[in-house]
């Protein structure tokens, strides 16, 4: 072990909230890694590249993080794979694609983890959702199905390991988020938009949070949206 920082994991560390997250905990003095399925073309961090949704693969890249640096005190399951289709246009790979990039990839990384942070004391499991966690719109049959999964998920895992020490929150992110990708994509004003160092500000929050008002969940939109 090579570190006395604490560590925090970021899965799903691309640009946009991945990376800002990464930025915000290193600046709060953690050592910090992201989990990504493949390297960024661009980026000042520590990527391991992983398929999350590959159990064994996952297994060997966690034990090896925790022989480095110890167990992680945050991680952040931030990975999504965005479908909008017609139902007649879903195709059963595009419905299991989604549930793998998200219900299934969180499941796998907390079964790595969840019992090494217990073993190290504690920490905090921070779950990315999304309006469609609560919400099934029309043409969102796959990508709904998947954050319906991964928020009941989370409450499990909730359920069984804050006993034990481990602050697991479902975090709803209920907006678009502003990147570089979401701005050629919709055209709306930027600052009705989800500012990603904001959201990681809050993040960063829910880690320091004293044991006796621990979040589960919390949305998160901007300051005019509709819910």
């Amino acid at each position: 072990m090579t570190q006395s920082l604490p560590l925090a994991i970021v899965a799903g560390a691309g640009p946009g909230l991945g990376n800002t997250l990464l930025s915000r905990f290193k600046d709060r003095g953690y050592q910090v890694v992201g989990l990504n399925r493949s390297l960024p073309s661009k980026t000042d961090f520590d990527i391991r590249v992983v398929d999350l949704t590959d159990e064994q693969a996952t297994n060997a890249v966690i034990a090896s993080l925790i022989k480095e640096y110890g167990a992680p005190k945050v991680v952040i399951h931030n990975t999504a794979q965005l479908v909008i289709k017609p139902l007649a246009e879903t195709t059963a790979g595009d419905f299991e694609a989604c549930w793998r990039s998200m219900a299934l990839s969180a499941f796998v990384l907390a079964k790595s983890l969840m019992q090494p942070m217990v073993d190290n004391g504690g920490g905090t499991f921070i779950v990315s959702g999304a309006t469609a966690s609560l919400r099934g719109s029309a043409k969102f049959s796959a990508f709904s199905s998947a954050k319906f999964a991964l928020r009941g998920l989370t409450q499990s895992l909730a359920r069984e390991f804050q006993p034990q020490g481990v602050h697991v929150v479902h975090s709803i992110l209920d907006g678009i988020i502003d990147t570089d990708n979401s701005r050629s994509l919709h055209s709306m004003d930027p600052d009705k938009m989800m500012k990603p160092e904001d959201i990681a500000a809050v993040y960063f929050g829910l880690c320091e949070q004293p044991r006796s008002t621990w979040t589960h969940e919390c949305d998160l939109r901007p300051f005019d949206g509709s819910f």
